[in-house]
Order: C-alpha cells, then sequence, then structure tokens
C-alpha cells in the first residue's frame, strides 16, 4: 500500500465532502455513478434492511444465518463505531484496509466525472455517505459476494443505497426519528421507508404501529409483492432468560425453530430474531421452505451486536448501549432490568443536537426509575453533540433531582465519577450505562478498552 492512501486519509477525504449527518435526498447521482462503475449495484442478490430501530442487529442476524449456509456475504451497515471500514464487512468482518483503499483508488476518478457533471448542474458532489455506499457495493463486487445485506442510512426511497433492489426487503419497527426529514407521524415516516420495496420482491416487516403497517401493505400490493408481518404470519413464541443471552422458540414463515439461543439480550433482540428467520425463509425459499433447524442454531451462536446492550467491563459492570431515541431508550431500559441484577445503576448520557432530549430523559426516568436516580450530563467529541450542561439544565427541569445530576464535559471523567458513585457504599451488585447517542458510546468503548477494561 502505498503512502499516498491510507484508511485514514481516504476517510479524511469522505469527510471533507460534506459533514457525516449531510444527506442528499437524490438518487439520479447515485444510478449516474452505477452507470459509470459497470453496475456493482446488480452485482448479487440484495436484503434490504430499513426501520428505525433494530437495523443494525437484525442485519448481522441474517448475515450469520447467510454465512451457516455456505453462502459469502457483504454487509453494509452505519456508523460505525471504531473505524470506518467496519461499515463495509465481508463474511463477517470488516473489510480488509488493503481492500477499502484499493477499491477507493480505483472508483475515484469515476466518482470524479460524476462530481463534475454535478458541479456543472450547480448542484453539490457527491457526499460522504453518498461515496462510502458506492464503495460498499464497489467492494462487494470486487470480492465477489453471494449476496449483500444492505442497510439504510435514513428513510428509503432517496436514500443513497436504494439503487440497489431488494429480493427480500426488510422493514424493522418504525418509529419517531428525525421527524425534521421524514415526516412527524409513523404513517409518514413508513411513506419514506416504504421505498425500498421494490417489484420481485418480498416484504417481510417486523410488528408496526397501525398507520405505519398499512402504509406497508399498501406498497406491497402496489408493486405486487407478497408480504409478511411479524405477529401474524411469524414471531416469538416464548423466550426465557439466559446465562449471556437468551433462549427462543421462534414460528417462522416455514417452520417453527425451538432452542434458538441468541447471545443478546432484550426481547427488542427475540424480535430482531424472529424478523432475521422470516428474512432468510423468505431469501432462500420464498417463505415457503423450512431451514435447517440446526444450520440456523449454529448461525445465531455466531450473533454478535457491539454497543448494543454490550458489556464492556464488570466489577462494576459496565453496560453501553446505542439507543439514541425514546423508543430505543424504552427497549433497552426494559432489556437491563430483565437480563441484569442491579441494585442501582448510575446512568451517563450524551445526546446529539438533531435527537429529542427531553423525551430520551423522560424515558429514562420513566423506565428506570429508582433503579437510575444518579445522572451524568457528557458529550462527545461530535460537533453535533449537546452541550453537557444544556442537557443539565434540561433534566433537571424533568425532574431529576438537582442533588442527582452531575456534568462532565469530558467522557473519561463522565466515566470515572460514574463508576465510583456505582460502587458507593461497597455496594457490589452497582452498574453503569453509557447511553444516548453512537457517537458517546463509540468514544466510551475507545477508552474503555486503552484502559484494558
Amino acid at each position: 500500500m502505498s503512502d499516498e492512501f491510507s484508511v485514514e486519509s481516504v476517510y479524511a477525504e469522505l469527510l471533507g465532502r460534506a459533514p457525516e449527518n449531510k444527506m442528499e435526498p437524490r438518487l439520479a447521482p447515485l444510478f449516474r455513478a452505477m452507470e459509470v462503475l459497470g453496475e456493482p449495484n446488480k452485482a448479487c442478490p440484495i436484503i434490504h434492511i430499513t426501520g428505525t430501530n433494530g437495523k443494525t442487529s437484525t442485519a448481522r442476524m441474517i448475515e450469520q444465518g447467510l454465512i451457516a449456509h455456505g453462502l459469502s456475504t457483504g454487509r453494509y451497515t452505519s456508523p460505525h463505531l471504531s473505524k470506518v471500514t467496519e461499515r463495509i464487512s465481508i463474511n463477517g468482518e470488516p473489510v480488509s484496509d488493503e481492500t477499502f483503499v484499493r477499491i477507493w483508488d480505483e472508483i475515484r476518478p469515476y466518482l470524479a466525472i460524476v462530481d463534475a457533471e454535478l458541479e456543472a448542474d450547480d448542484q453539490p458532489r457527491l457526499t460522504y455517505f453518498e461515496c462510502l455506499t458506492i464503495l460498499g457495493y464497489a467492494v462487494f463486487a470486487d470480492q465477489p459476494v453471494d449476496v449483500a445485506v444492505i442497510e439504510v442510512g435514513l428513510g428509503g426511497i432517496t436514500d443513497a443505497t436504494n439503487v440497489g433492489d431488494g429480493a427480500v426487503s426488510v422493514v424493522t419497527p418504525i418509529s419517531l426519528d428525525h421527524t425534521d426529514l421524514l415526516g412527524d407521524t409513523t404513517g409518514e415516516i413508513a411513506v419514506e421507508k416504504a421505498g425500498i420495496i421494490k417489484p420481485g420482491g418480498f416484504l417481510v416487516s417486523a410488528v408496526q404501529p397501525r398507520d405505519a403497517a398499512q402504509v406497508l401493505l399498501e406498497k406491497a400490493q402496489e408493486v405486487g409483492v407478497p408480504f409478511r408481518f411479524e405477529g401474524v404470519e411469524f414471531g416469538v413464541e416464548s423466550r426465557a432468560v439466559a446465562v449471556g443471552g437468551q433462549m427462543l422458540d421462534i414460528q417462522g414463515l416455514a417452520g417453527r425453530y425451538d432452542e434458538v439461543f441468541l447471545p443478546l439480550h432484550g426481547a427488542h433482540q427475540a424480535e430482531n430474531a424472529a424478523v432475521a428467520v422470516a428474512s432468510l425463509e423468505a431469501f432462500f425459499g420464498g417463505g415457503e421452505r423450512e431451514l435447517d433447524p440446526e444450520v440456523l442454531r449454529e448461525a445465531f451462536l455466531n450473533v454478535t451486536s457491539p454497543g448494543r446492550l454490550e458489556v464492556v467491563r464488570t466489577a462494576p459492570t459496565i453496560i453501553v448501549d446505542a439507543a439514541h431515541n425514546p423508543d430505543g431508550i424504552r427497549a433497552s431500559a426494559e432489556s437491563i432490568q430483565e437480563a441484569f441484577n442491579f441494585s442501582k445503576l448510575v446512568v451517563v448520557l450524551g445526546v446529539l443536537q438533531e435527537k429529542d432530549a427531553a423525551e430520551i430523559l423522560n424515558q429514562l426516568k420513566e423506565s428506570l426509575g429508582d433503579l437510575a436516580e444518579e445522572i451524568c450530563l457528557t458529550q462527545s467529541t461530535s460537533p453535533r453533540a449537546i452541550p453537557a450542561g444544556e442537557l443539565a439544565e434540561l433534566a433537571v427541569d424533568l425532574g431529576w433531582g438537582e442533588e442527582n445530576v452531575h456534568i462532565s464535559e469530558k467522557l473519561d471523567d463522565a466515566i470515572e465519577w460514574a463508576v465510583a458513585r456505582s460502587e458507593a457504599n461497597d455496594d457490589l451488585s452497582g452498574g453503569v450505562l453509557i447511553t444516548g447517542s453512537i457517537t458517546v458510546v463509540a468514544e466510551a468503548r475507545i477508552l474503555l478498552q486503552a484502559k484494558g477494561a
């Protein structure tokens, strides 16, 4: 690899195009890029995933199911926790630095053609997310992989990933998030997300609010594809907490799968697993052929979901969770109380400006109650982070006792304070929850790993 290019230099070049959260509501430049690159978006079948919560976990479960069936896989998810290469995975592992840099070097001249055409038309050149998406498709075509699992960045209709047509379109639970861009109701948001449902595909949906379910149903009927909804045609029959995760009985579209161990916590992850099973059945046999139960059990044993209710330290237990909207916070809080026997839980919270911080704080207070009386408000290094002081003022206004609210602008100080408070009075059953944004979780994981936690 030459000194001119490295993963870090490519990442810097990409970020120099637009802020990470800047996404253009357009697809024409993406189709143009696909055209000049020889249509890598058509190189293999795609399982396309949208929704509000659970997309990445569901993608990772589907990926392991495909691998267990002997297929080579590509997985495109966002955002990353530690390194940009995590977004483009081959057979469950981040793409190699060499491949990431090589493919970027190969496609840069072609993207320059698209950039020049956009600038000539007074449009912004290809954005950070658009370029990463193109790079992902190019990497998968180069390998080549047998099937790609693609997670949308935002919405669906004009999301950059939507240049690919899903053989299976998967919709995880829809709730209110990014309302400034997607709509003020779950039904309006569903209209955006239904954009990934394409002719010749197959819709698999999690349980949805009534208005969202109706939108998805009508879109599937409009384009003439089969549709299956959790709670109607498939779902979790039973679940029991087990050491390191949970034991599931799942009714799929074509078969029943008993005693499936999932090494993740929470009812929401069990529901993600049911959606993943139905998606695999839809992909392999149009929902009419049962999977091999032993192959499925083997697949789910290998599922991981970094940054999602992840224990990164013990004594005291520190959990990082990337929940960043009220529904995600609620699901995480319920899962923690089910899977862990904490006497108290100290919360470290950092939130980005585009999120509903008030509702996140309210949901934490409502869901955790007396278990989490103490909270430390902090901020990541992201320029989009709400200042810790503003979060603290909001927390006090919302009923968190002023004496229980702490401010630490630096995340390492916040973690140190929370650990000390969790161990106060020699309490050996206290814990720490770090949550509120993916940027906070990513930085916390790096800090704790650096300290050998």
